[in-house]
């Protein structure tokens, strides 16, 4: 069996007469547009082979890339003319793939058997409650030896008791190994490596126990005007995660394993061909630039319109909207009686091409009003660009993409005084303390569905070809 790694956690797998394609991305913009390959790439799609499984994982755009979907379904040559779709059970993901118009679409189950031409393919399930929509993994097997491609599943002793049941060791694993910190900037999270996190990495490495590890789905960063974020989200690298791992689990072999690399595996071990690809290559190792160090220069907000009248007439509108508009929609939320039990002093400001302007709202007072500039006092902070917030008033964007470009900043400061009494709000368990801007353009199924409809209409009628 042969692996080749395209890009980040696109796949390609062969053995015998098959070969399977996972999570493709063939071009340079992906999830929203905000980030790009890392190492860049140059990609021969006419050499790549015709491909007999197409395996979605999940719904995250850098696994569920429209523009290459797209592509493959409109392409007569890049799918072999039986070829199956693996799919999880996930409405919208169904939906897009139908708008798409492949067919053969086999929707998966945690642990069931596809018996398809040399592969036996076996979906491995997630325990991820970040998402609401399902994501898995998958063994292949091709009669002598198996791989497990984890993608970005959470899995426990029992999944990988399974496993083992079913295969014993896998000879070779593309495992988990990068925490993203993806947002966290924005919405003033932690960014630091989150140790319990990435030593659950080692945990389930030394727990599944393949006889050889390579470091998967993680190699991309932010393109351009976002590139400062790169010093911000990826806390660790393939080298770090295997001098860990070697200490960790020593017997567990293993080796980094990037773009247009080929990893051969047979029952005497598993052999890397360095760029032994030859439809893919490395176009430049810019990996340097998602080295992590968060304390980098931050660049302020900006709107992301360049033409001058345009920005004018956007502006206009958003600050109408937020001087006639904004309280009336804010009060009508569940989250206001919280956000007056809390006494908070909400602050809004919105970035133009040169600088920006405050408007805040305080609900310990008794005028409900929006009031222009600053009045002393924040602990709770929406900072925007006024495109992005134009764009959530016409509801014609997303969180994935407001929520993790750096063009939406926010951070809270929530507690309360009573006479003698100093209360800080500490929220129970997951639980986050509401938002205005948040509360009244909510992430979910709706949001999810507009934002892949309007990429399947935009790349099912352009030419994808490079």
């Amino acid at each position: 069996m042969k692996t080749t790694l395209i890009s980040h956690a696109s796949l390609l797998v062969q053995s015998g007469n098959t070969t399977l394609l996972s999570d493709p991305v063939f071009f340079d913009y992906l999830w929203e547009e905000c980030n790009v390959p890392c190492p860049g790439i140059d990609l021969d799609l006419e050499k790549l082979p015709p491909i007999d499984i197409l395996n979605i994982s999940h719904r995250h755009q850098d696994h569920f890339d429209i523009r290459t979907l797209a592509h493959i379904a409109s392409s007569d040559s890049i799918l072999a003319p039986d070829a199956l779709v693996l799919a999880p059970r996930d409405e919208i993901l169904l939906e897009v793939l139908k708008e798409l118009d492949f067919k053969n679409v086999t929707v998966v189950e945690d642990f069931k058997t596809i018996d398809f031409k040399d592969f036996i393919l076996i979906p491995t399930p997630s325990l991820n409650q970040q998402d609401y929509f399902p994501e898995h993994g998958l063994l292949v097997h091709d009669g002598s030896v198996t791989i497990w491609n984890q993608v970005d599943t959470i899995v426990s002793p029992d999944i990988i008791k399974y496993i083992h049941r079913l295969y014993g060791q896998p000879d070779m694993a593309h495992m988990r190994y990068l925490p993203l910190l993806e947002g966290s900037f924005s919405f003033h999270n932690p960014i630091e490596l989150p140790m319990e996190e990435y030593s659950s990495f080692l945990k389930v490495a030394g727990a599944c126990r393949p006889k050889f590890v390579v470091p998967g789905s993680a190699g991309f960063r932010y393109r351009d005007e976002f590139e400062f974020l790169n010093q911000y989200s990826f806390p660790t690298t393939q080298e770090q995660f295997l001098r860990d791992l070697k200490d960790f689990c020593p017997e567990i072999n293993g080796s980094s394993f990037y773009p247009g690399d080929v990893a051969t595996i047979t029952k005497e071990g598993v052999q890397i061909a360095r760029g032994g690809s030859d439809f893919v290559k490395i176009k430049e190792d810019d990996s340097h630039k998602v080295e992590f160090k968060p304390v980098a220069e931050v660049p302020p907000i900006r709107t992301q319109t360049r033409d001058k009248v345009e920005h004018e007439k956007q502006w206009n509108e958003v600050v109408e909207f937020i001087e006639k508009q904004f309280v009336e929609k804010v009060v009508e939320k569940k989250a206001v009686q919280t956000w007056v039990e809390w006494q908070v002093v909400y602050q809004l400001e919105v970035f133009g091409q040169d600088g920006s302007e405050i408007w805040c709202l305080d609900f310990a007072g008794e005028d409900a009003s929006i009031i222009k500039g600053r009045i002393g006092k924040i602990n709770l902070y929406e900072g925007i660009a006024c495109s992005e917030l134009y764009r959530l008033i016409h509801h014609d964007t997303s969180w994935d993409y407001v929520g993790i470009n750096g063009q939406y900043r926010t951070f809270k400061d929530i507690y309360r005084i009573r006479l003698g009494e100093f209360e800080k709000w500490v929220g129970e368990g997951k639980e986050k303390f509401p938002q205005p801007l948040t509360e009244l353009y909510p992430a979910g199924p709706d949001m999810d569905r507009a934002k892949f409809m309007r990429d399947v209409k935009r790349w099912s009628s352009a030419s994808t070809r490079k």
